[in-house]
């Protein structure tokens, strides 16, 4: 309709018509679940230590586990070989060593899982000619993270193979922050792949719209932006602190927080050369940080929400009950760090689901904070 004004964000993929967009998303939203699911499988992984007993890398013939007595016997003789048996499980038996076994089967089966899900419609899109331009990029790159997280699992899992019994923690962090960021990436493509504004339209060709000029972010905006950066450096922070601890084994070096050892800062927390070096290997430095942060995080969640509120309050934002939600929740997310913080002795059902509220409660909002910080251009339609 000529001469109608609504207040609408083109987005990415806009080449596509509605339906097909709608088939895209789907298959990152379904990649992003996935993705989640592998986090939690990967966190019991790390808690059983069952990492290191597939001490090989077949992509293929790996799919199949031992079938008989024979094959277990083998499998069994290859863990026995390395450091972690001889050093740490040297009285474990044949059944003990299928339970962890199998954990770290599941979750290299649902790594191919992941992998199929993934190349198997992007050859189909690509095929229909679903795929062009920003949105090919942006898929190539999520397609580059998953190649690079197969890579970093099996050098983690190969640094536990040589004089250690356990894998490097910067590996293991590394490998979980780019688990982190396949999810992200996912749901970031999938948000812009939806149009935004007051008033949700078809998908036009690029033709259809007069452009107008993208309105100057407004203060209000500005400042959106910047917690958002803040919030999601400290948060990156947080999260690699928290595969420092596990793999250095550091969560229950000391049972008490704010006072570690009767003191503010824990002994020993800065004594190793070059002083640099406590930040990633010294056990009470890097259980000091993992504690803190959450401190941290819950004032940038705090100031994120008044941010959010403020944005929404300028012209062109909105205060509706999505406001609400995603306030109540990055508030929620931050006294549960408070409160996680706090916890170092806990049996494995409770630890499990301590890794998956990170991407569930933050992302959603996240996500949408970062949209209210974009300014809205008016196009006429």
């Amino acid at each position: 309709m000529i001469g109608t004004t609504t207040s609408l964000k083109l987005p990415l993929g806009e080449h596509l018509a509605a339906r097909r967009r709608r088939q895209v998303v789907a298959w990152l939203w379904l990649g992003a679940a996935l993705t989640f699911a592998m986090l939690v499988v990967g966190g019991v992984t790390r808690l059983t230590q069952s990492g290191l007993s597939m001490v090989e890398w077949e992509p293929l013939v790996g799919v199949v586990p031992p079938l008989n007595e024979a094959q277990w016997d083998e499998a069994f003789a290859q863990y026995q070989r390395y450091p972690e048996y001889q050093k740490l499980r040297p009285d474990m038996t044949l059944a003990e060593y299928k339970t962890i076994f199998y954990w770290e089967y599941a979750h290299r089966l649902l790594a191919r899982t992941i992998g199929l899900v993934f190349l198997v419609p992007f050859v189909l899109f690509w095929a229909l000619g679903y795929l062009k331009g920003p949105l090919t990029r942006r898929l190539l790159l999520l397609f580059g993270l998953g190649a690079l997280q197969g890579l970093m699992g099996w050098l983690m899992v190969a640094s536990g193979l040589v004089d250690r019994p356990s894998v490097a923690h910067e590996r293991l962090a590394a490998h979980l922050l780019l688990a982190f960021s396949i999810f992200a990436v996912c749901l970031w493509t999938a948000a812009d792949l939806i149009p935004k504004g007051r008033d949700r339209t078809h998908a036009l060709p690029r033709q259809a719209l007069p452009r107008d000029p993208v309105p100057t972010a407004g203060v209000a905006t500005r400042r959106l932006h910047g917690w958002l950066i803040v919030f999601g450096v400290v948060l990156v922070l947080q999260v690699t602190y928290g595969a420092f601890v596990a793999g250095l084994d550091a969560g229950l070096a000391f049972n008490t927080y704010p006072l570690m050892a009767g003191g503010w800062w824990p002994p020993a927390a800065w004594h190793l050369e070059p002083p640099l070096r406590n930040l990633l290997d010294n056990i009470a430095t890097v259980q000091w940080i993992h504690r803190t942060l959450p401190l941290l995080l819950l004032l940038m969640a705090a100031g994120l929400v008044v941010a959010m509120w403020q944005r929404r309050q300028e012209p062109g934002g909105r205060l509706d009950d999505s406001t609400v939600f995603e306030s109540v929740a990055l508030l929620l997310f931050g006294t549960w760090l408070l409160w996680l913080h706090r916890v170092t002795r806990l049996a494995l059902g409770a630890r499990v689901p301590l890794q998956g509220p990170v991407p569930v409660v933050v992302a959603p909002s996240y996500a949408s904070a970062n949209a209210e910080a974009q300014p809205q251009a008016k196009r006429t339609l």
